[in-house]
This record gives C-alpha cells, structure tokens and sequence, in this order.
C-alpha cells in the first residue's frame, strides 16, 4: 500500500464520519429497532476498521522516518565497531543533552539572581536558547502550552 493511498484512507476518515452522520439520521421510520441496532454495528464495525487503518498508516509512517534516520546518521551499533572513537562518539552524544541543560541553567541562574547586564541582543538570544534547549528537552507540546504565557511576559513592553 504506498503512502498516498494510506494519506487519501486517513482524509477520507472525515468523509466517512459525515456519511455515517447522515446514514443515521435519515433512518426510514419504518425500519424495525433490530435492523437499527444491525445497521449501526455495521457502520461502527467500518469505522474501527478505518480508526486501525489510520493508526497502522502512523505507525508505518514513523517507522519508515525512523528507518531513513538510521540509514543516513547511522545507529549505535554502528558505532560501536570503531574501538575507541566509537565510545567516545556515543558517550558525547549521550552526554549533549544534559549538558545543554545544565548551561541553560547556570546562564539562567546568572541572569536572574545576578543580574548582569545583558544587552537587548543578548537577552533575546538567551530567551532563544532557552526555548530551543526547553524545546528539545521537553518536546514542542511544552511550548506550544507555553506561548500564551511568553507572548504575554515579552509582549507588554512592545
């Protein structure tokens, strides 16, 4: 099944609810109550179908990225064939993201505790690293909760 096919199942999710809605509520009023209750099952059944079809074109999805990731930046195991650059490579690349955590909150700790004088340019940059290292740390949903508030906190003085 190639990825647009599975990109056209998943939009016409959004159609099949639509029909499904006007199925039910256009019910012949002469229609028994167990040809109801068979009739909806039936549209529930398909629409389950259509819930797993979506959920298996995700899931091949991420595996296909996680696939090409692998094949151009290569994996751990990789690696782990070169003796001693292969161990230094892996622990610096473990070691990357609290590192950058860390910095963040000794330059923080700095800037508010201190407070050193930081020209406009400067504190911009820091508000930058700050949200790409929180970014990477905790994820793009984080910030994305978070953008009311920063609006709010860097906004008022323009």
């Amino acid at each position: 099944m190639s990825l647009l096919t599975k990109i056209t199942d998943v939009i016409g999710g959004s159609l099949f609810g639509s029909v499904k809605e006007l199925i039910t509520d256009y019910f012949p009023p002469d229609m028994s109550p167990e040809k109801k209750a068979e009739l909806q099952r039936k549209i529930d059944e398909m629409e389950f179908k259509k819930q797993i079809a979506i959920l298996e074109a995700t899931a091949d999805a991420e595996k296909t990225l996680n696939q090409r990731i692998a094949e151009q930046e290569g994996t751990a195991s990789d690696l782990k064939q070169l003796p001693i650059v292969g161990r230094i490579v892996l622990f610096l690349r473990g070691l990357q993201r609290p590192m950058w955590g860390f910095f963040v909150m000794y330059i923080d700790f700095e800037w508010f505790t201190k407070a050193p004088t930081y020209t406009e340019q400067q504190q911009s940059a820091l508000i930058v690293i700050n949200l790409l290292v929180l970014g990477f740390l905790f994820g793009e949903r984080t910030i994305t909760n978070l953008k009311p508030l920063i609006v709010e906190v860097f906004g008022r003085g323009r």
